[in-house]
């Protein structure tokens, strides 16, 4: 969503990069585009980078982004400041995401794509390149290393796939998780634990390795 200078009031207070979440909402709330237009910036690289792990498809990606911060834009009224912003955006996005996929493929009730992106195939030019924290395992991979972890996470389910990227990607906490995938924490913990314990079978030889 862009904002033109003539639709902001001269009145109104200029908006920072420097601003809380929470300023930012609060005046968006109150019908500033300008402070939803930075909340915009500030996230769509990671929705972006999440919706692409779960789809592998970088057109789609892109439109299923904007699609959530527009529909994040017309809830945001409804928006309370139980949870943190990020993470009800993210549920957004996850829910716009499995809704994309039902309507897209019907008979496969909401089964995402069990492939995930290669990090280095986004353009680092592009202003909406994620900004993440790498995994532990992905800190030490590199090349070979680096796809062997890639084709061990296409073997996780969806939901267990998302739980990872959610945790160890995205850098939320368990509570918030939960949140986004609306389960219970013990349903988090417990798909983190089959996932990890997957991908160390799967990565036996490069953990013993090291």
């Amino acid at each position: 969503m862009n904002s033109s200078g003539d639709s902001a009031s001269k009145d109104s207070p200029e908006v920072g990069d420097e601003e809380t979440d929470e300023v930012l909402v609060t005046r968006a709330q109150a019908g500033d585009t300008g402070a939803y237009d930075v909340l915009v910036t500030r996230h769509r690289g990671r929705i972006y980078a999440m919706i692409r792990q779960m789809i592998k498809n970088d057109a789609d990606a892109w439109d299923l982004s904007q699609e959530s911060f527009i529909k994040a834009w017309k809830a945001l009224p409804r928006f309370e400041a139980k949870a943190r912003f990020t993470t009800w955006l993210y549920r957004i996005a996850h829910n716009t995401v499995y809704d994309w996929v039902r309507r897209k493929r019907p008979e496969s009730g909401g089964e995402l794509n069990d492939e995930i992106f290669g990090e280095d195939r986004i353009d680092p030019s592009s202003v909406t390149t994620p900004t993440v924290n790498r995994a532990p395992d992905a800190e030490l991979a590199g090349g070979e290393l680096r796809d062997k972890i890639e084709a061990a996470l296409a073997h996780l389910s969806p939901q267990h796939r998302e739980a990872v990227v959610l945790k160890d990607v995205q850098g939320l906490a368990y509570k918030e998780i939960a949140e986004v995938m609306e389960c219970s924490i013990g349903t988090v913990m417990s798909r983190l634990y089959y996932a990890r314990q997957k991908l160390q079978t799967l990565l036996k030889d490069e953990y013993e390795a090291r």
